[in-house]
This record gives structure tokens, C-alpha cells and sequence, in this order.
């Protein structure tokens, strides 16, 4: 069985509507859409960090109940497990607090195996962070020797706007890494101030990496690779909450990009079918993600699916 590995924050996210707490569900962007890929009961490790403390062991827990290897999970003595308070606004969209104590010795952790066509995920700011990148790079410069998958979330918020010119060398970096590139108009935005897909995909993301999917909140999703210029409509739906929603979006596009047995060789090749079912099963995840306060598809979606 081919192996996801992804590489992350894992942090508790407390989640608020109308000022008083509703659910606390372990988060992180990369680690969202693995909980979802564990329940479909693929083979899912996760590198990252917690520490050792209550909101360490719920993590933990947590991913041992949700199929998710703990083994590459560093946790360290000095510090506390990172949490974030999620106020949700009339829309259900997520202005975040974030609370973090780390040690200054990061990631000591061994990295798992990596074979021919895995797939590994990974973004944020955690594969941008002046303290964690060169041990980042490690793992993507071995995911790369090994000609496995790498799937790239910018996933870049407003917070680190000002810090864009200094980050801009990591960034092209990753994308260069980056086998596929999904990411936000907002990232977009934030990172380029640019908001047009094709000319974020022209300027920005093609001679780095060919294979591009823009999402747009509820608006389309645009997907361009060297030969396939296509947008694709979401259905609408009641929307609880969007924590997760693009998260697992990627996981869905994962999912995909596995049951069509897709592999690294072959995604420069895909058709248009091939690329409408892979899509499919992205806004399948995320719309289910987005009926519920969960960070993550549901069991029952899982099963079923």
C-alpha cells in the first residue's frame, strides 16, 4: 500500500460561536486532512510536534484512535502543546488566536520511509519558519530522491504578510519542491497581491511546478496544468463551519490521486476525466467537513464513501 506522510503543526483548536466555546478538536492544517485520510483507513504517518502535557496526550490519543502513526510525533519536555481559539463569524468563517510555547530544539525526530509514489503533504508556515526550515528541507530533499508525490498547501494567512519579502526565497523553494500546488485566492493574495488565477499561475507557480489548483472559498475551483484549463463549480451547501474545508479539500484531492492510482510520472500526463473524479472527491471531503464543527470528515462519511 502506498504511504502518506505529512509534515506539520498539530495544535488543540478551542472553537467559538456567539462568544462561548462549542467543540475543542485537534487541528493543524496538514494534520486535518490526515485525520481524514486515517479514517478512510489509509496508510497516514504524521511528523510533527506536542508536548508533554494534557493537551499533548489528547493529540496523541487522538491520532492513535484516527489511524495515524505516532511515531515520527516529537515530544518534547520544555514548553506546552500549542493551542489556537477559533471565533467563528456570522458566516462560520474562523478568525484565529493562536497560543505557542515551543523549546528551542525543534523536530528531533526520526523521519519514516519513503517510497516510489507516497505522497507527501505538507505547507503553512510550518515549512516556511526560520527554525524548522532546514530540517524541512531535509525531509523534502529525501521525499524528492525518492520520487515520491509532494503535495504543497501555502496555506499563507494575513499574520505573516509582513514578513512575505523575507520569506519569498522559502516559498519558491517549496514550490519548486512541490510535485502539485493547491492553494487559496487568499493566499494568493496575500503572498503576491495577486488575485487573477492565471496570472498567479503564469507569474508565480508554473515554471516552478505545472500542476496548479486554486480554490475560492465557495466560488469556483481553477485547475491549470500544461495542457488543462478548466474551472469547476461547487454545488451549495449549509455550511457550519469552514475550519478544515480546504484542508481536506487536499485530503480528498489525496484520496484521489490514490484510488485512480495516479503516479508520479503520470500526473504530467492526466486527462480531463481523470482530473473531474479527483476533483470530485475534494469537494466531497470538504463539503461533508463543512456541515460540522469537526476539523475532519466524519467516520460515517468515511465508511460510506
Amino acid at each position: 500500500m502506498r504511504k502518506i506522510i505529512g509534515i506539520g503543526e498539530t495544535i488543540l483548536d478551542i472553537v467559538f460561536k456567539d462568544g462561548q466555546p462549542t467543540a475543542a478538536v485537534p487541528g493543524g492544517s496538514v494534520f486535518n486532512g490526515l485525520v481524514s485520510l486515517g479514517r478512510m483507513g489509509l496508510d497516514v504517518s504524521f511528523i510533527g510536534e506536542i508536548g508533554n502535557d494534557k493537551v499533548g496526550e489528547i493529540i496523541q490519543q487522538f491520532m492513535v484512535e484516527n489511524n495515524i502513526s505516532t511515531q515520527y510525533v516529537d515530544t518534547f519536555p520544555d514548553g506546552k502543546s500549542p493551542i489556537s481559539l477559533a471565533f467563528l463569524d456570522n458566516n462560520n468563517d474562523a478568525d484565529y488566536s493562536f497560543y505557542k510555547d515551543y523549546p528551542k530544539q525543534r523536530l528531533e525526530v526520526t523521519f519514516p520511509t519513503i517510497e516510489e509514489n507516497d505522497i507527501v503533504v505538507f505547507g503553512s508556515y510550518y515549512a516556511l519558519n526560520p527554525a524548522l526550515r532546514e530540517r524541512v528541507k531535509d525531509f523534502l530533499d529525501y521525499a524528492t530522491t525518492q520520487k515520491a508525490i509532494l503535495y504543497y498547501d501555502p496555506n499563507f494567512r494575513k499574520s505573516h504578510i509582513p514578513e512575505s519579502v523575507k520569506l519569498a526565497p522559502a516559498i519558491s523553494e517549496n514550490l519548486e519542491y512541490a510535485t502539485i500546488v493547491r492553494g487559496s485566492d487568499e493566499d494568493f493574495k496575500n503572498m503576491y497581491n495577486l488575485e487573477e488565477v492565471d496570472k498567479i499561475y503564469l507569474q508565480q507557480i508554473k515554471y516552478n511546478c505545472p500542476n496548479f489548483i486554486c480554490t475560492s472559498a465557495a466560488r469556483n475551483i481553477e485547475l491549470r496544468t500544461n495542457s488543462i484549463t478548466k474551472s469547476y463549480s461547487i454545488p451549495p451547501i449549509h455550511t457550519v463551519s469552514t475550519i478544515g474545508a480546504g484542508d481536506n479539500f487536499n485530503a480528498g484531492i489525496i484520496y484521489g490521486l490514490l484510488k485512480y492510482e495516479v503516479t508520479r510520472s503520470a500526473i504530467a500526463h492526466l486527462d480531463d476525466p481523470t482530473w473531474d473524479k479527483i476533483i470530485q472527491c475534494g469537494i466531497d471531503f470538504s463539503a461533508n467537513v463543512c456541515s460540522s464543527y469537526n476539523n475532519s470528515v466524519s467516520k460515517e462519511f468515511a465508511a460510506s464513501y
